[in-house]
């Protein structure tokens, strides 16, 4: 056999050589590694002449052979043209070399469009080649499907291979799963798939979630239950509702396992459930020795009540004798206020938040802060979510949220520049699913070809916090979370006077309850109704301790004022200073008809005294409408003491 012969099949060669040949041809390869090629894949299928039957052996007699001759390149080339198929413990092994070279050759436009998704996502160079160069050569080889024909079924049939593999490390399938969800979010954005992908393991059934009750007989009744109620609830309540009705059946589990049926529940079972419920333990996902929360056990009764009350009325047949819980079994929960930013640590905190290198976050809190969202509507917000209405000026429209509704708010000029920067470095993104509807949806925070998540809002809040050097009790950095954003823009609001029901509007409630809460914070009205009746019972004159100077502010100055301007025979007057000049004030003074004693002439003279200071205080103040009203019982007074005087005058001489 000569050089020249050996460098393509001849009638000795086994059948798979002249295809191999021609790729490696193709591939433009020096003509030694040519040669090379050639002779190694000559070498092992003189050896194994049948592929499948080769890869039918263990693992490591597998690895043993491609060490010994070196044929991984005719191997992997089988595999990915869909001769053999290899299975993932040899693809998981190291050491086997890169299949990329043989992927760019038989689908040259794919995946070149590979790369150009994923520099259009922002990835990393290594981060690329390891989904692409590496990994994607591996799924297509264990698949024998073509790029342009991998689907999401096939995704997770090799996730659920990946499950089973023992010749890879851990290391390795953690490092895999990275790689499979990076595919997945490459073939999302050449849309060969539907979904993006998402972190984490699929959610449980209901079966899996309430297995954790003892009693098969009531844990098929919650299972039931809740399924029915599934029909009308969001995901998130579901979960809440499968949550609260897990205590219940471990309790019955734990203290009366003879209780296999709803029918045999008694009041005594659930006095005891209502004690043990108010000092049990977190458990799940959040376990820790410490008592769970007052909303939780409330939460549970509740829930428990509504459980016993709806199967009931549904008429099951597993079902308690007579009602169990009641009404005043249910905890009232505490009903704190609103937890609003102090104006100062506002201020600084959004300003230190305006140079925040993250522009999500940036972006993200200033528009929890200037519209009041919630956190999950302003991650659910819209491409053309922000309206221009003309003469009304700019709005944001905000999506169904936590209580179903939509609203539209007002944004400030700062706020739009804000988002209009955001939008114009977001650039293309592909819509995704949206969580309600599952109609595709361009949301607003996109990037890199995912949606953007809520811990980066965190993490800006906490450098934020940091930066402007807002610390809480023992000097540790001041807690902020972006629900205090909705809360200090509510309190800011209701401060300035804003109606209730305008209010109500922004922050999208559907109850006036809700609203009320911000009506007692901080209010105006209530701080000048406070002071309004403070001033009916300080003293006339403070009393200033010896040796300290008197600290007068100018409202008290104010109130001392008023007293006397406001001093009547059994009281003082309440009318505020808004009201202007009073027209009955000093009434009988300024009326024609008074006529003073000589023996009240002492008492005119000091009114006098007084109310001609008053007449200066306002002149000073600007208070003009009140110094007008002075210098008519000034006026008055002058006459009455004249006339007392010359009564006087007239008895003397008679």
């Amino acid at each position: 056999m000569t050089t020249a012969v050996a460098r393509w099949a001849i009638d000795d060669d086994h059948p798979l050589i002249e295809d191999y040949a021609i790729f490696c041809h193709e591939l433009g390869v020096t003509d030694r590694a040519l040669r090379d090629r050639l002779r190694l894949a000559r070498a092992f299928l003189d050896q194994h002449p049948d592929l499948e039957t080769w890869l039918a052996q263990p693992t490591r007699t597998r690895l043993a052979d491609l060490r010994r001759i070196k044929a991984w390149s005719l191997v992997s080339w089988a595999a990915l043209t869909g001769r053999v198929q290899i299975d993932l413990d040899l693809l998981a092994a190291k050491d086997l070399g890169g299949m990329s070279a043989t992927v760019r050759q038989l689908w040259p436009v794919e995946f070149d469009g590979m790369w150009e998704q994923a520099r259009r996502l922002g990835w990393s160079y290594c981060w690329s080649r390891s989904v692409i160069d590496q990994f994607v050569p591996a799924v297509v080889a264990w698949s024998s499907a073509p790029i342009d024909q991998l689907n999401a079924d096939q995704l997770e049939a090799f996730e659920a291979a990946l499950a089973e593999v023992t010749s890879a490390s851990t290391t390795t399938r953690k490092q895999w799963h990275s790689c499979l969800f990076g595919l997945r979010q490459l073939l999302f954005e050449c849309g060969q798939i539907p979904e993006p992908p998402k972190r984490g393991p699929n959610g449980a059934t209901m079966e899996d979630r309430l297995a954790a009750v003892p009693s098969v007989e009531i844990r098929e009744a919650m299972v039931r239950y809740v399924r029915a109620r599934s029909a009308v609830l969001s995901r998130s309540s579901v979960d809440g509702l499968m949550n609260d009705l897990i205590p219940f059946g471990l309790f019955l589990g734990e203290h009366h396992p003879e209780l296999t049926r709803l029918t045999q529940l008694e009041r005594h079972h659930i006095e005891e459930f209502l004690v043990w419920n108010r000092t049990r333990r977190w458990r799940g996902r959040v376990a820790r020795d410490q008592r769970v929360s007052a909303s939780v056990v409330h939460g549970s009764v509740l829930t428990l009540r509504n459980f016993l009350d709806d199967i009931t009325l549904w008429g099951w047949a597993d079902r308690p004798a007579r009602r169990l819980v009641f009404a005043s079994d249910v905890p009232r929960l505490p009903r704190p206020l609103p937890r609003a930013l102090a104006p100062d640590s506002d201020t600084a905190l959004m300003i230190a938040v305006s140079r925040l290198q993250d522009s999500f976050a940036r972006s993200a809190i200033m528009l929890l802060r200037r519209a009041g969202l919630r956190l999950g509507e302003c991650l659910d917000l819209e491409l053309g979510c922000v309206v221009d209405y003309g003469a009304t000026g700019t709005w944001l429209r905000v999506p169904l949220g936590k209580l179903g509704t939509e609203r539209a708010v007002p944004l400030d000029a700062d706020t739009v520049a804000t988002l209009d920067t955001w939008m114009n470095q977001r650039g293309e993104q592909r819509p995704h699913s949206h969580p309600r509807t599952s109609a595709p949806t361009d949301f607003l925070f996109s990037e890199h070809g995912r949606r953007l998540k809520s811990w980066r809002i965190r993490e800006g809040l906490r450098d934020a916090v940091a930066t402007a050097g807002l610390t809480g009790p023992g000097g540790t950095p001041l807690r902020v979370t972006p629900h205090m954003l909705r809360h200090t823009y509510a309190t800011e609001l209701a401060n300035a006077g804003m109606s209730l029901q305008a209010l109500m509007a922004l922050l999208g409630h559907v109850t006036p309850e809700m609203t009320l809460r911000y009506a007692v914070l901080a209010s105006p009205t209530l701080r000048a109704a406070y002071d309004e009746a403070m001033s009916k019972v300080r003293k006339l004159i403070p009393v200033v301790p010896v040796g300290r100077p008197a600290a007068v502010p100018a409202k008290v100055e104010w109130i001392a004022s008023e007293f006397l301007k406001t001093r009547l025979t059994g009281g003082y007057c309440s009318r505020h200073l808004a009201a202007q000049a009073c027209p009955y004030a000093n009434v009988c003074e300024t009326c024609d008809n008074f006529l003073p004693g000589t023996e009240f002439a002492p008492a005119l003279r000091a009114q006098l005294d007084d109310v001609r200071a008053l007449k200066d205080d306002a002149e000073l103040r600007g208070w003009n409408s009140e110094a007008s009203r002075h210098q008519r019982v000034i006026d008055a007074l002058h006459s009455h003491l004249q006339r007392l005087d010359n009564q006087c005058s007239s008895e003397v001489f008679s």
